[in-house]
C-alpha cells in the first residue's frame, strides 16, 4: 500500500527538488563568477588608493628630474639653502623638495635648485670667513652676496618658511674659540635683520670633520636611491637596531675619499659595537643617527663608522715621503763612498722609485737641495710607502686600519664602495679607466706607467693625450698609483681581489656635496605635517563626505550589486520561459509535496517517489 508524506515548506525555499539542470548550473557558475569579480574590483581599488598619492609624487619628482628647471611658480614647492663656509671660500646652495607623500617611512625629495639655463643654483666666494676673524663687523657684508644671490632665486612668498642652515668647517675649526664665538655672533644678529628666512640661533654652527664625513656619506647614498626601502631590491643587509631588534633593509654603500691633505672613509656598521671606558676615542669614530621624523621609528636608524686621517691625502703623502728621502741622506755629504753621497749633486741622483723613468727632480728641506732621479719601478714603490701609514702604532681597538686607528670589520662579502676624488683621478685623468676598480688591471696599467721615459710621458702631454690631466698630474702620478692602492689594500684592509669599488667624480651626472646630506638630516621633521594630514584622511569618520561621492567605492559596490542582481532575475525569468514542462515556481506563500509510489503530479502539487519507506 502506498503512502504518503504531506509537508509543507516556507515560499522562499520553493525549488525544484529535482536535479538541477544544465541552465541552473550555468546560472550558478556566472554568480559566483560575478562575486569573484566583485570582491577582486574592490580589492584593486583599495590598493589603489594607498598607491595614488605615492604615483603622483614619483610623477611630480621625475618631472622635475628631466627637466631640470625648477618652476618658482609652483606653489608645491618647498625650499631650502645651506652656506657651505669653507677654509678657502663659502658657497651658498639652494634646494628645492615636493611636498611630502605622507609616508612616515619615506624621506623628502631633496634636489638641487636649477635656474632657467639648467645651471645649479650655487654661488662661491673668496676667500673663507675665516679671514674675517680680526674684522667681524664684515661678516653682514660677507653673507649678504650669497644670500641675495639665493633670495632673488627663491620666490619671496616662500620665504618664511624657506629654512637657511650657515655651516663652517676647516676653516673656522681653526680659529680661537673666542674669534669663532665672534663670527658666529655676528652672524646670528645680522641676517634675521636683513632677511626673513627660516632660521634660529641653531641654523649657524661650526661642524667638526666627523658631521661632514656623515653628511657625505648621507648625500651619496641618497641620490644613488638607498634609502628607498623598496622589497623587491636583490642586495640587501640584516642591521642590528637600538634595542634588541633586526631590520632586513636596502644595502647602502661606503665611501672613500682622498683629496690633497686628507683621506677619509665612512661606511654603514651593520652590528652593534660594545665599548669599554678605556675605548672612547674608538667610539668617537661611529655615529649614529635618524633620518626619519619619528624618532620612535627604526626605518630610518643608521650607524656609520667615519674617520678622517689628515695628513694622508695625495699631496701630504708625497711630502711626508721626500721628507723621508731627504732624513735617508743626512750626514752623507762628507761621506767617501759614492753610493751614500746618493742625491747630493744632480750628477749622482738619488733614485726615486715613485717618479716616471729618468725624471730628474730637486726637492729642498732646511736649506738643503736633494737631487732625485725617477727609476719607475711601480712595486718598488708600494714597499717604500708603507711605513707612510704607521701600522706599527698600538690600535684604540681591535681591529685597526693604520696609524692605531679602530676600523669595525667590512663585510666584503655583501658590501659596495664608491671612491671619489684621488681615486677618480688616479684612474681616469690619465690612466682612462675610472669606473669599477680591480686591482690586476690597475697594478699593470700604472706600472706600464711608471717604467715609461719621462720625455715620452711629456710628449703625450704635449701632444694632448692627457687632456683631462696637467703636468702636476703626469708628474706623480706614478707616486700617487701607488699610495691609493696601499692606503685601500694595506690601510683600509680592503682585499685585492675586491670586485665592488667604483670610483666616480659625478652620481647620475650630478656633482654630490655634502650639504645635500646636511639640509636631507636637518629638515628630516618638517615632513610631520603632511603625516599628520595623512593620518586624518585615513581616519575620517564614515559621516564625512567623499570629494567625489559617486566614484566611491560604497556606491561601486552598491552598483555592482544591483547589475547583478537584474543580470541573474533576468537569467531566470529566461530560463522559465524556455522550460514551462519542468515546472513553474508556486506563486501561494506555502506549497505541499505529496509523495506517493507513483510519483503523480496532481493540481500543480509536485510529488516525489519512495522518499519514505512503505
Amino acid at each position: 500500500m502506498a503512502r504518503s508524506f504531506r509537508m509543507t515548506f516556507p515560499t522562499v525555499w520553493q525549488i525544484s527538488v529535482r536535479k538541477p539542470s544544465r541552465q541552473r548550473r550555468i546560472a550558478v557558475l556566472l554568480i559566483v563568477v560575478s562575486l569573484f569579480l566583485i570582491f577582486t574590483y574592490l580589492a584593486h581599488e583599495t590598493l589603489s588608493q594607498h598607491h595614488e598619492k605615492d604615483a603622483v609624487f614619483r610623477e611630480y619628482a621625475r618631472k622635475y628630474e628631466h627637466i631640470e628647471v625648477t618652476n618658482t611658480d609652483d606653489d608645491n614647492l618647498y625650499y631650502g639653502i645651506v652656506i657651505d663656509m669653507g677654509s678657502s671660500g663659502s658657497r651658498v646652495f639652494v634646494y628645492f623638495w615636493p611636498q611630502h607623500t605622507g609616508k612616515s617611512n619615506e624621506l623628502l625629495h631633496i634636489q638641487q635648485m636649477r635656474d632657467q639655463e639648467r645651471n645649479p643654483v650655487v654661488k662661491k666666494i673668496k676667500p673663507g670667513i675665516s679671514s674675517l676673524a680680526d674684522f667681524p663687523e664684515k661678516v653682514d657684508g660677507y653673507v649678504k652676496n650669497l644670500l641675495d644671490y639665493a633670495a632673488k632665486h627663491i620666490p619671496a612668498s616662500k620665504h618664511h618658511e624657506t629654512p637657511l642652515y650657515i655651516l663652517a668647517t676647516a676653516g673656522m675649526r681653526m680659529l680661537p674659540q673666542s674669534k669663532q664665538d665672534n663670527l658666529l655672533s655676528r652672524l646670528r644678529e645680522g641676517v634675521p635683520q636683513h632677511y626673513n628666512f627660516l632660521f634660529s640661533d641653531s641654523s649657524v654652527e661650526i661642524i667638526s670633520g666627523k658631521q661632514e664625513g656623515v653628511y657625505a656619506w648621507i648625500g651619496i647614498n641618497y641620490v644613488l636611491g638607498r634609502f628607498n626601502h623598496d622589497e623587491s631590491d636583490p642586495y640587501k643587509v640584516a642591521i642590528d637596531i637600538p634595542g634588541d631588534g633586526r631590520l632586513v633593509r636596502k644595502r647602502t654603500v661606503g665611501v672613500l675619499d682622498m683629496g690633497g691633505g686628507s683621506a677619509q672613509i665612512a661606511f654603514e656598521v651593520p652590528q652593534k659595537i660594545e665599548f669599554t671606558n678605556k675605548e672612547l676615542l674608538a667610539k668617537g669614530h661611529i655615529a649614529e643617527f635618524n633620518l626619519g621624523c619619528h624618532q620612535h621609528e627604526s626605518d630610518h636608524v643608521y650607524r656609520v663608522y667615519v674617520t678622517t686621517f689628515l695628513g694622508y691625502g695625495g699631496n701630504a703623502a708625497r711630502h711626508r715621503y721626500e721628507k723621508l728621502l731627504f732624513n735617508g741622506t743626512r750626514g752623507t755629504e762628507d761621506s767617501d763612498s759614492p753610493l751614500d753621497r746618493r742625491g747630493t749633486s744632480s750628477a749622482n741622483p738619488l733614485l726615486d722609485p715613485c717618479l716616471p723613468k729618468s725624471l730628474e727632480d730637486t726637492i729642498s728641506f732646511d736649506k738643503k737641495d736633494i737631487f732625485l732621479k725617477g727609476s719607475g719601478d711601480y712595486d718598488k714603490c708600494q714597499d717604500r710607502l708603507k711605513p707612510l701609514l704607521n701600522l706599527t702604532v698600538p690600535c684604540e681597538k681591535e681591529p685597526c686600519s693604520f696609524n692605531g686607528i679602530f676600523q669595525p670589520s667590512v663585510r666584503f662579502n655583501n658590501s659596495e664602495f664608491y671612491g671619489f676624488s684621488e681615486y677618480w683621478y688616479c684612474m681616469e685623468d690619465v690612466l682612462r679607466i675610472g669606473g669599477v676598480y680591480e686591482y690586476d688591471q690597475f697594478r699593470k696599467a700604472a706600472k706600464n706607467y711608471c717604467a715609461t721615459r719621462w720625455s715620452l710621458l711629456k710628449e703625450h702631454y704635449e701632444k694632448g693625450l692627457y687632456s683631462k690631466a696637467d703636468e702636476f698630474r703626469i708628474k706623480f702620478q706614478c707616486f700617487k698609483s701607488a699610495w691609493i692602492t696601499t692606503v685601500l689594500h694595506e690601510g683600509f684592509k680592503f682585499p685585492r681581489g675586491y670586485k665592488y669599488l667604483r670610483t666616480a667624480s659625478l652620481i647620475h651626472d650630478k656633482e654630490v656635496q655634502w650639504t645635500l646630506g646636511a639640509i636631507l638630516h636637518r629638515t628630516r621633521f618638517l615632513p610631520l605635517r603632511e603625516i599628520q594630514q595623512s593620518s586624518l584622511q585615513q581616519n575620517k569618520p564614515p559621516w564625512v563626505k567623499s570629494p567625489n561621492p559617486w566614484l566611491s567605492n560604497q556606491y561601486l559596490l552598491l552598483l555592482c550589486f544591483i547589475i547583478v542582481g537584474i543580470f541573474i532575475f533576468v537569467y531566470i525569468r529566461w530560463l522559465r520561459s524556455m522550460s514551462p514542462q519542468r515546472g513553474t515556481l508556486a506563486r501561494v506563500p506555502t506549497m505541499a509535496y505529496f509523495m506517493t509510489e507513483e510519483g503523480q503530479v496532481q493540481d500543480g502539487v509536485y510529488e516525489t517517489k519512495g522518499l519514505l519507506p512503505s
